[in-house]
């Protein structure tokens, strides 16, 4: 995570300590996994990247819990009908997962896309709201999330 954090944000632009008080991230997040899945669509964020990285995880935010979109039809409704593979790069540098829904992209055919926390965890976040079932080991596993 400090290896992101020093490549988004600069060598030494964010220093990790122990906090006083939790954060409203962190109950936003803890409130989404007991359940509360509209509990982060609140959070503010704020996330370096180029331009268009920006647009495509804006979009992302728009994504209502339950619902999932393809990587062309996101390109579409960013306004680059034709960037289906840059959004898609975009989808995967995003930095905030979960937060800012990535998992809710999949592939045209319905299918399950590659995912940074691995397609266990994707499967288990979109049965988590509901919109992709996971499988019965996955939920009496709970991915350790």
């Amino acid at each position: 995570m400090q290896k992101l954090l020093r490549r988004y944000y600069g060598e030494n632009a964010i220093q990790l300590r122990e906090a006083s008080h939790r954060s409203a991230a962190s109950l936003a997040l803890q409130a989404y996994f007991e359940g509360d899945t509209d509990a982060l669509a609140g959070l503010p964020t704020a996330a370096n990247g180029t331009d268009f990285q920006r647009t495509v995880w804006d979009a992302l935010r728009r994504i209502p819990v339950g619902k999932t979109i393809s990587y062309g039809d996101l390109a579409i409704q960013i306004g680059r009908p034709t960037a289906t593979r840059a959004v898609g790069l975009a989808n995967g540098a995003n930095p905030i997962a979960i937060v800012v829904p990535c998992h809710r992209v999949i592939g045209a055919d319905a299918s399950l896309t590659g995912y940074g926390g691995g397609l266990e965890r994707k499967r288990w976040l979109l049965a988590h709201e509901s919109v992709y079932p996971a499988s019965r080991q996955e939920s009496q596993l709970g991915l350790g999330l």
